[in-house]
Order: structure tokens, then C-alpha cells, then sequence
């Protein structure tokens, strides 16, 4: 099937500069797609590269991107280059929601009903959304695919008020507050609604590297996060160490007879010996009788190229090393484990490559995978989530804990198409 396609890139800004071994990042390009296909089909996709991570650079995604004619077809999208792992997962993940419009059952892109300048579209919600109610949809911005709405209440049934923006399809600016992406709606704001904390509680929270971390920790624990990301390897390690036992005993005080967990990631920054004294630090906690803060694992403590070195660490301590940027794509991900890892693998589906590849290779060996965000916005990180869903064996909190980075969570998205 042929497609037309769209695109526009985006820049937003860090409430702070996210500090890593690899250096300061204060701002995340990217790029949406749109695509158009048969009986109004529309879908959504989002490239989000990290090009220091593994994958390709924005330069080269928005070249792609620009390569092509306006068309692109669903056999071209499946034959994108391996080299373009964010491109393969953007492009894919707008096919994959543009083939079932939602009033028709799917998961897709809908279609607005006849009736004029009121177009009443009645959407059956997926079940765990505004509570499981029927939505009525007044003038669908998009074909119905992308809302700009609020919420009232009448008569208890749930009201999404879409005013119909003149020009719609002609450059208006779109600005999302709810976004109806693959059949669900998404919430795009920190409020505190019923279900919210235990919303916060399937996904890791990000802390930022050094003391920092301690009152953002305050607030990501009220906020309902009990799972914590915090980045070693920036600063001089006896500073990060002292900092650690300060962390883990917050931890500790805060849980009332619950249990809270903690991620350690290096990026890569350790050398072998920091490795070995952040693992024993590590495993002194985890042996530590009624101590209610646990480590989970040490994410990619050594270099991608010292992956033997960090299989042997591995079997040595009981704190499970982690796998990130030597799990960057799929093909890095297969090549580790055909050298025999089967520990933790961290997995970015949005820089990872093509979504129905990694599946296959995940329900094939059934890894131990912990899917984590890269900062993209709702539309790809609704897409990453799905994908996450669906794969989470283990039950491991996601890594996607990452809205309060950013002061533009209202409209997450502002642009023209």
C-alpha cells in the first residue's frame, strides 16, 4: 500500500542539562511523522535519534526523511536500513497504527462522521481510560487521530469538548494536550487522578547525577514512583559513593512497610576497578537485614568493548549487571547473546530498529528485558510503550519515568503541519 507522507521536527528543551559519563544533553531533536493512507487512515510515528548512544544522528534521520517523494510504501518502510534503527521504529510504528481506523474496531487513526461543522464521533474506550466511559468527540482535529481537548463532566458521562481549529489540515498549530494515539487516550499532564500513582509505580523514575538526586527523590516518591534511576560515573566516585548511602537510606526511611529499588546507571563511564567497588557497595546493601531499599542491578558499568570483563563481573557479585549501550539495536542485542549473555538487557524500542524484528527475537528467546525511554514525546513513547507492554516477562518497572525533564508536558507537541 502506498502512503502519503509528512513530516516535522521538533526541539525541546531540559528543565535541566541531563548529566552522563557521555556529557551534558540539553536538548532533544526529533522528528513526527504522518502518514496518509486509505478510507482517511492517518498514522502517527516519531524518530528520536541518540546518535551517542548507537544510533544514527538527527542529520541523517532528516536526511532520510527527506530523501523520499511525499510516498512511501509499506514494502519501503520494511526495507529501511538497519543503519537507520530509529527511522526503522518511527516509521514502522505510524504503519502499524494507520491500518485499523478506531471507529471501524482497530487501533488506529479515525475517521470523522458526517454531520458538518459538529461531528459527533462515539469512540468505545479501551478499558482503564477516564474509567472505562464512552467518549463523544466534537469536530476531530486530523481526521479524529490527534485531539485537542479538555475533560467536563455531564450527567456523568465524560466529555472530551474538541474545537475545531480553523485550517486544520492547511498549517494551523497544533498544540496536544490529550492525544488519541492508537486507540487510547493518552494523558499528557502530571494531575492527580484515581490509578495515577499506581500508573507512577509501573515506571522507574529518573533521578540526575549528584546530590541533585536526593530532593528530586522527595518528590518522585510523593508523586508515587517506587523504582529510581540514578547516574554514576559524572562525578569523582568517592563524591557519587557518599551520595549513594545518603540515597539509599532516604530510600529506606521513606517505605513503610514497602519495599523501594534502585538503578544504578554507569553509561559506560567505570573503569574495571570502580566497577568492582560499586558492586560490592551494592551487594553490602542487598545483604543488609530489613533494609527496605534494594538495588536492582548496575547498568552497563564498562564499555561496550569490554564485554567479557563485564559477563565475568557478572557471575562474581549478587547485583546483576545490566546491559544498555552494548544492547543499543537489535543487532547489538543478538550479538550478546550469542556470546552467551542472559542477564538484563535494557532495551530503547525507539532507537532499537524495527519493532516487528525485535519482537520476534524477543518472544523467540524470551530475554530479561527492561524497556526504557529516550526522552521522546507521547507519540513515540506510546508507541514504546505498547511494545513494552507487550514483552515485559519479568515485570520489571519501565523506564519511561522521564516527564519531569521537560516544562512542556501540557502541549507536548507544537508545530505546523
Amino acid at each position: 500500500m502506498l502512503y502519503q507522507f509528512e513530516f516535522r521536527t521538533y526541539q525541546r528543551k531540559f528543565k535541566r542539562p541531563l548529566r552522563t559519563s557521555h556529557g551534558i544533553w540539553d536538548i532533544r531533536s526529533g522528528i513526527i511523522l504522518r502518514l496518509f493512507g486509505e478510507n482517511n487512515q492517518i498514522g502517527w510515528g516519531e524518530i528520536a535519534p541518540l546518535s551517542w548512544f548507537g544510533s544514527e544522528s538527527f542529520e541523517q534521520a532528516l536526511d532520510f526523511c527527506n530523501s523520499l517523494s511525499g510516498n512511501i510504501s509499506s514494502e519501503m518502510i520494511f526495507a529501511i536500513s538497519g543503519e537507520l534503527p530509529a527511522c526503522q521504529f518511527g516509521f514502522e510504528s505510524a504503519l502499524s497504527n494507520s491500518r485499523s481506523p478506531l471507529n471501524k474496531g482497530g487501533h488506529g487513526g479515525t475517521a470523522p462522521t458526517k454531520g458538518g461543522t459538529r461531528n459527533i464521533l462515539k469512540v468505545p474506550l479501551i478499558k482503564g481510560d477516564l474509567g472505562g466511559s464512552r467518549l463523544r468527540l466534537k469536530s476531530t482535529l486530523i481526521a479524529g487521530s490527534v485531539l485537542r481537548s479538555h475533560q467536563s463532566r455531564k450527567g456523568g458521562r465524560n466529555i472530551l469538548k474538541v474545537p475545531l481549529i480553523k485550517g486544520d489540515l492547511g498549517g494551523s498549530r497544533l498544540r496536544l494536550k490529550w492525544t488519541l494515539i492508537a486507540g487510547s487516550v493518552l494523558r499528557s499532564h502530571q494531575s492527580k487522578e484515581v490509578g495515577n500513582e499506581e500508573e507512577k509505580n509501573r515506571f522507574s523514575g529518573l533521578l540526575p547525577a549528584g546530590e541533585t538526586a536526593l530532593q528530586v527523590l522527595q518528590v518522585l516518591w510523593l508523586e508515587g514512583y517506587r523504582t529510581f534511576k540514578w547516574k554514576i560515573g559524572v562525578a569523582a566516585i568517592e563524591q557519587e559513593l557518599n551520595i549513594f548511602q545518603q540515597l539509599i537510606e532516604a530510600m529506606h526511611n521513606l517505605c513503610d512497610r514497602e519495599s523501594a529499588f534502585l538503578r544504578l546507571d554507569a553509561n559506560g563511564g567505570l573503569s574495571y576497578s570502580q566497577a568492582k567497588t560499586w558492586l560490592e557497595a551494592c551487594d553490602k546493601v542487598k545483604a543488609t537485614p530489613d533494609f527496605s531499599a534494594d538495588i536492582e542491578f548496575l547498568e552497563q558499568p564498562l564499555p561496550v568493548t569490554q564485554f567479557q570483563e563485564m559477563v565475568e563481573l557478572n557471575a562474581i557479585y549478587a547485583t546483576p549487571i545490566a546491559l544498555d549501550e552494548s544492547a543499543a539495536n537489535l543487532d547489538r542485542i543478538q550479538e550478546c547473546y550469542s556470546q552467551g549473555w542472559r542477564g538484563i538487557f535494557v532495551i530503547k524500542p525507539a532507537i532499537c530498529g524495527s519493532p516487528s524484528q525485535l519482537r520476534k527475537f524477543c518472544q523467540t528467546h524470551n530475554i530479561d528485558a527492561v524497556f526504557s525511554s529516550v526522552f521522546e514525546t507521547e507519540i513515540g513513547r506510546q508507541a514504546a510503550l505498547n511494545f513494552a507492554t507487550q514483552l515485559s516477562l519479568n515485570k520489571r518497572a519501565l523506564g519511561f519515568g522521564t516527564d519531569s525533564w521537560f516544562d512542556d508536558n501540557h502541549s507536548i507537541l507544537d508545530f505546523r503541519f
